[in-house]
């Protein structure tokens, strides 16, 4: 049972601070952003401190040597694995539910009940669960086997998202990564470095923010000036650019991930007033779109850099083959998020333990925009190696990597 304070709160955020038709990714007057603390929404429930998230008490060691020698990430909330509790942000997910699956059983800044893909993938390639980069004490023992430079909020345009308070934009991330190669070189030598950063993994999940909280909100009047074609053509070349200054870096093996059919997530369902879980069709022909641009770039930069391997992975693909055929991975909840309020339980974002499902395993969708443990789980099987369906394009990691292999014997 909820406290009277955080029921008190509960009412004053609801009324206060949130409209029928818009409820996680809404405008804050900047002074509210500016002036509220970033726990203010639930004195309640658990929170973590900065240095808790750095480095979870967790996993696993393999006993075969890793598959490559690093993982990197750079994204938004999708593979967020604790940047945000940094920030003065409203995008936070360092309070129960959130984590309340995961190997710790406490939230660490992840946007999900569990596990993200990336940390599907750092098991695979043998590897520990990257830490965030802030919170980094500059030590490169600490960052030898990745980085997670990933903010929720964060997009392909550096303004995506501000309205929710602080967050990492791409360009920034990728001047993270710059530092942090720096630092590599200054510790390793530039050689040593050089190898390191050509044989490791650059893993790439950005634009959601760009439709959630720019394109579809009209920011700036933008749907007048772009129509969704020249808009993503505008978002791909500006990813483009970002990833030829990476391979100028010595990065040499990236994953770039398609976008979701966020048309399907609980809040716009509860936002369309779909019928009986109904994609919204005009939004997710949009991310459609978006896909199809960014995977004839990343055709292109295949065919214009030398000595890359570059891939490209459609997570609308894979989510849609999920929402399909949901009854073959035991998921039949396929429009319910486990935790919200509201129609579709998308209308309020996830606050409290007493707003979530009792079981996220047999749900699609964990809050308003994020998928489950068990859809992340699925969705890096594809990345790694088509294991439920191929999603990547001109092959998956493993192929990817043992192509590598090949060349070097």
């Amino acid at each position: 049972m909820a406290s009277p304070v955080t029921f008190s709160l509960f009412i004053l955020i609801s009324t206060a601070f949130l409209q029928p038709t818009i409820a996680f990714y809404y405008e804050y007057p900047q002074e509210l952003i500016n002036g509220f603390p970033p726990n203010f929404i639930d004195l309640t429930s658990p929170t973590i401190s900065p240095s808790e998230s750095v480095n979870p008490p967790i996993p696993p060691t393999l006993d075969s040597p890793p598959r490559a020698p690093a993982l990197f990430v750079i994204g938004d909330s999708s593979v967020d694995c604790g940047t945000n509790n940094f920030l003065g942000t409203f995008a936070r997910a360092d309070r129960l539910p959130y984590g309340r699956d995961f190997d710790t059983h406490m939230p660490t800044g992840r946007f999900c009940n569990g596990r993200i893909p990336v940390d599907y993938l750092a098991l695979r390639l043998g590897l520990p669960f990257v830490p965030s980069y802030l919170g980094q004490t500059g030590n490169v023992e600490d960052m030898i086997h990745g980085v997670n430079y990933a903010s929720a909020g964060a997009g392909i345009i550096l303004s995506s998202g501000s309205e929710l308070g602080q967050h990492i934009s791409f360009s920034q991330q990728i001047q993270q990564v710059m530092d942090t190669l720096q630092q590599f070189s200054l510790s390793m030598g530039e050689d040593a470095a050089a190898e390191h950063i050509s044989n490791s993994i650059f893993y790439i999940s950005i634009g959601t923010n760009d439709y959630i909280h720019y394109y579809l909100r009209n920011v700036s009047n933008v749907q007048s000036l772009y129509l969704p074609w020249s808009f993503n053509q505008f978002l791909a070349s500006t990813m483009k650019e970002e990833i030829k200054n990476l391979y100028n870096a010595n990065v040499r093996k990236v994953v770039v991930m398609g976008l979701a059919p966020i048309g399907c997530a609980p809040f716009y369902l509860s936002q369309y007033n779909s019928n009986n879980g109904e994609c919204v069709h005009m939004i997710n022909d949009m991310i459609l779109e978006f896909n199809f641009v960014v995977r004839y770039m990343v055709e292109e930069l295949a065919q214009e850099l030398i000595d890359v391997d570059i891939i490209f992975c459609d997570a609308f693909e894979a989510s849609m083959d999920i929402i399909m055929n949901n009854h073959i991975y035991g998921l039949n909840e396929t429009a319910n998020a486990c935790c919200g309020l509201g129609p579709y339980r998308g209308w309020l974002m996830c606050l409290t333990p007493e707003m979530a499902c009792s079981n996220a395993s047999n749900h699609i969708w964990w809050d308003q925009f994020h998928p489950t443990d068990a859809v992340n789980e699925i969705l890096a099987d594809n990345v790694w190696s088509g294991l439920h369906t191929e999603i990547c394009y001109p092959m998956n990691l493993r192929n990817m990597l043992a192509q590598k292999a090949r060349r070097m014997i």
